[in-house]
């Protein structure tokens, strides 16, 4: 087995652009179906911010798609800076469905906000083994708790497995060029 030497840039630009990169919860129909689609585009308007919030207050929702549509909403907060409220809605998610991959990996992001990388790292460790839609934005998250915290090797891999799970997605190869990687040995 060849073994590596991975080395990072010295920096890693952490104002991570959020859009795109959040976890979602796919919900359908109604407006909580609304709060999901506007989460999956990235918008963190007022409007989206609204139909989450009239969906969780005015639909008759699953426990699945009541905390959905709390990570969905989260995820809007995340994207609008509003980190205490991200944090509640990935909370109310936990609590309605303990077990949702895709509330595990937003609170990790939420934690990424609060430069609390550990904690991060096993949120979003957590949410990958429970299983979610989309790994590819668990890996990229967890890859950016793990630099933070000097794991250079898990880093490196993290990036790499979610551009292999999205090969269109920039946000993971672009953190990958900050990588020199060569057979050990040889660096």
């Amino acid at each position: 087995m060849r073994r590596w030497i991975l080395a990072g840039s010295a920096a890693l630009a952490l104002a991570w652009s959020g859009g795109p990169a959040l976890a979602f919860q796919q919900v359908i129909g109604g407006k909580a179906g609304a709060c999901s689609q506007a989460a999956r585009q990235g918008r963190a308007d007022d409007a989206a911010l609204d139909l989450c919030g009239q969906a969780l207050a005015g639909e008759a929702l699953n426990s699945h798609d009541l905390a959905g549509t709390y990570v969905n909403r989260g995820a809007i907060h995340l994207l609008r800076r509003e980190n205490a409220l991200a944090h509640a809605d990935f909370q109310a998610a936990l609590k309605v469905q303990p077990g949702m991959g895709e509330a595990m990996i937003g609170e990790g992001g939420y934690l990424i906000s609060q430069e609390r990388w550990a904690e991060a790292e096993a949120s979003i460790s957590r949410g990958l083994e429970a299983g979610t839609e989309e790994p590819e934005k668990g890996y990229y998250f967890r890859a950016v708790a793990r630099w933070a915290q000097d794991d250079f090797k898990g880093a490196y891999f993290d990036f790499l497995k979610a551009s292999e799970l999205k090969p269109g997605w920039d946000l993971p190869r672009r953190e990958l060029a900050h990588f020199t990687v060569t057979p050990a040995g040889q660096g």
